[in-house]
């Protein structure tokens, strides 16, 4: 690629990675307005009044949603005369790089060895940059671009998700049950409620988890299958709330993504409760 192709890539990936730390998706913000005029407990109320306003201020001035600023992950677009190359890679991340610096990202990489990593020995290093994101799902697409989608996964969600197997008993009931209680249980440990739920079904640990990512990919709250619908309706019969104070919105809305699956008694499903910014995503086309 020609210096102006480079040049021209990592600012994209740069100002994509500032975009999905900074700013609520259109459907987000319909959302939370919606949420806000169903729910009848003041606290609650007051909680997602706050959120938006935080998120349109933070869309304003470019600046985080959060102070936790997230991992970037990856999902990588591929059109069918396409073709990505360690070059391309190489730019991506570069771009990666100079987004959470420019952000300014919260410094969150562990410096050392293996064991030093897992105890945090090593140290922090200071330079938001060194971040590294997480390994590049990469999806074929009939529309013929390279099409880059970023999302910044906080340590709350992370630390309240579950990827586990369900044995099904040939009823879909028995496995929507299991997400719904995972899901409560989820919502009322994580502190930044509401939330988002991101579910993937899949064979295997790895494609249910992959699943999940792509559901917040292309989840759109204003958009709800039958099945998330009754989710998302179920586990806001809990009443937990928004921090847990109580309300109608305990879970905004879900994204559900199903795979192919095995001639097994058994399902892998992958749960993710997005905090109340998240997803925190962006979109941008590299070619």
């Amino acid at each position: 690629m020609m210096k102006l192709e480079r040049e021209e890539i990592i600012d994209k990936v740069k100002n994509c990675l500032i975009t999905a730390a900074t700013t609520f998706s259109e459907d987000k913000k319909a959302v939370y307005h919606e949420a806000i005029k169903r729910e009848t407990v003041p606290g609650a109320k007051w909680v997602l009044e706050t959120i938006l306003q935080n998120a349109l201020v933070a869309e304003q001035n470019r600046s985080p949603l959060c102070d936790d600023t997230g991992i970037p992950h990856l999902f990588l677009e591929v059109g069918p005369t396409r073709n990505i190359n360690g070059q391309l890679i190489n730019f991506i991340h570069e771009g990666i790089r100079e987004g959470l610096r420019d952000l300014p990202g919260r410094p969150m990489a562990i410096n050392g060895n293996d064991l030093q990593r897992i105890d945090q020995s090593g140290g922090l290093n200071v330079d938001p940059g060194a971040l590294l994101p997480s390994p590049i799902l990469i999806k074929p697409i009939t529309e013929d671009v390279i099409r880059l989608h970023i999302l910044m996964h906080g340590g709350g969600p992370e630390i309240r998700s579950k990827t586990f197997r369900v044995f099904h008993k040939h009823k879909v009931c028995v496995v929507t049950d299991e997400i719904i209680d995972w899901a409560v249980e989820g919502a009322g440990l994580l502190g930044c409620s509401p939330v988002s739920l991101a579910i993937g079904i899949g064979r295997s640990h790895f494609e249910a988890a992959s699943l999940m990512m792509e559901a917040m990919v292309y989840g759109n709250h204003n958009i709800q299958s039958e099945i998330e619908t009754e989710i998302t309706e179920r586990v806001n019969q809990s009443k937990k709330g928004p921090l847990g104070l109580g309300g109608q919105t305990t879970v905004l809305g879900t994204f559900l993504r199903i795979g192919p699956q095995r001639a097994s008694g058994v399902r892998i499903v992958s749960l993710r409760p997005c905090c109340c910014f998240e997803p925190r995503k962006a979109s941008v086309t590299l070619s």
